[in-house]
């Protein structure tokens, strides 16, 4: 599946990705002659990182460096018109630089091949590009509670409490933290930063917020819309 973005500024200017959700790894040859010294896998390296002394760079990195490039030096508060193209349909959003790459940078992150930000591809794969944090939230539950389904029809043990996920979010805290820090000396501008940060927030609720972002859900689903 692809899906593509583009970024048209307000001189014309556009930027087009086309992400593949289930792209191959980044080959090493590429790597070695492409990739910046930040993507370097023991530069700013995860503290929780799984990756083992044999890999030379850090698969997420690799897969955000164009972005960062492109971006560097851009402002984040700056209006751009951002479309949308999956195989269901077509979005378009005239929106903040921040959104529309915080947008793009968690979709790329989500099919990246670093074993802890793909935990995320099942949400990657029914992507909603410029995802508000109830949507973020209801996806995230969503999916989860759909794999303990699944692991309780195979004979496992369901976690209906949901504690697995608020684990997995912690780790992906620790890599989104480990991220900013990365392109923080390579960013003249605030959009990758902001991007990132914005990211995180999300992910931050799911681990610190989630109570309360589930009695926000049971509201809609009683129908105390406000």
């Amino acid at each position: 599946m692809k899906i593509d973005y583009v970024f048209e500024f307000s001189d014309s200017k556009q930027l087009a990705y086309q992400v593949d959700v289930e792209r191959p790894q980044v080959a090493e040859d590429w790597a070695e002659e492409n990739a910046e010294d930040w993507a370097r896998l023991e530069y700013c390296q995860c503290t929780n990182c799984p990756l083992g002394k044999t890999e030379k760079y850090c698969p997420a990195a690799l897969d955000i460096q164009r972005l960062v490039a492109d971006f560097k030096t851009q402002a984040a508060f700056q209006k751009v018109d951002v479309r949308v193209s999956t195989p269901d349909r077509n979005y378009s959003k005239h929106t903040g630089l921040e959104e529309g790459l915080r947008s793009l940078m968690g979709l790329v992150l989500a099919t990246s091949k670093c074993p802890i930000l793909s935990e995320l591809k099942p949400m990657a794969q029914h992507h909603l590009p410029f995802a508000s944090s109830d949507e973020f939230i209801l996806k995230n539950v969503s999916i989860y509670l759909i794999q303990q389904h699944f692991e309780m029809r195979g004979g496992g043990t369901p976690d209906w409490e949901m504690k697995g996920l608020v684990e997995r979010n912690k780790r992906l805290q620790l890599v989104n933290q480990a991220l900013w820090q990365r392109i923080h000396m390579v960013c003249e501008g605030d959009s990758n930063l902001k991007a990132l940060l914005s990211f995180f927030s999300m992910a931050s609720s799911v681990s610190f917020s989630l109570e309360s972002q589930m009695q926000k859900l049971k509201a809609v689903l009683d129908g105390e819309l406000s």
